[in-house]
């Protein structure tokens, strides 16, 4: 099922991204195609609007379906993901330039206001319906990571109450939001996004919890220079204080 989701998304990104430019009042501006991860949804549409290089076309889905879809051959210029793995793995496979880190995020425990998930340690009781994101997806592996760091019979008694895992963190946020599940490891940045919806637990401090979030340009872009820029706006730049209004971290 995912793989016909990633499929549908490639011919809508490539049925939208025939043409390199567009026109504003100012003329000819260069399209340039952000493929983001889902989580960065909030900061990336507040800042892509004012980017003065280009004009910017977001594109938002799990890290792992978006370099999917670069691989096979998505007109993409920016890959913007929630791991350093990803962008890694495919500057390696010679598909991304050099990625860069531009910032951190924090997993936390998420449960709907008013629900009665008070710590960590509730998640293993039985009955308790927990949401999380799927293997390979960057929320799905840190929330596992984190887990195993509490303990192999813990973990094993946390993973059991698992009742769906999602594609992206945005699936776990709907859940927790829609009153499917009583708790849910997301980021920071996406219970801060939901107001008054979700309220964050914090892990223990014996863990590492903190996710570090890469970006690169697509090697195949046909607007260079608007992506390097873009990058470097995430670095040091409108998008960056985005980032930080959102709540994410300092790379």
């Amino acid at each position: 099922m995912r793989r016909c989701v990633a499929l549908a998304a490639l011919l809508v990104i490539a049925g939208c991204g025939d043409d390199a430019t567009v026109s504003s009042g100012g003329g000819e501006r260069p399209r340039l195609v952000v493929s983001a991860a889902s989580s960065l949804q909030d900061a990336l549409n507040a800042c892509a609007p004012k980017f003065g290089a280009a004009d910017v076309k977001l594109q938002f889905a799990g890290s792992d379906e978006l370099a999917a879809q670069i691989r096979q051959g998505a007109p993409v210029d920016v890959f913007a993901a929630a791991n350093t793995q990803l962008p890694e793995t495919l500057a390696a496979e010679g598909a991304l330039e050099r990625p860069v880190a531009f910032a951190t995020n924090r997993l936390v425990l998420a449960v709907p206001a008013g629900g009665d998930v008070a710590s960590p340690a509730d998640l293993e009781r039985p009955g308790v319906k927990l949401v999380i994101g799927a293997e390979g997806v960057p929320v799905g592996d840190y929330t596992r990571a984190v887990l195993a760091q509490l303990g192999g019979a813990r973990s094993e008694a946390i993973l059991a109450n698992v009742r769906s895992n999602e594609p992206d963190v945005k699936g776990v946020v709907g859940k927790l939001t829609q009153g499917a599940a009583d708790a849910g490891f997301v980021y920071a940045s996406d219970v801060e996004a939901a107001g008054d919806a979700l309220r964050a637990i914090d892990l223990p401090a014996s863990v590492d919890a903190t996710a570090t979030y890469g970006a690169g340009v697509v090697a195949a872009s046909r607007q260079p220079e608007a992506a390097e820029a873009f990058v470097d706006d995430l670095l040091a730049g409108g998008c960056h204080d985005a980032l930080r209004d959102a709540g994410f971290g300092e790379a």
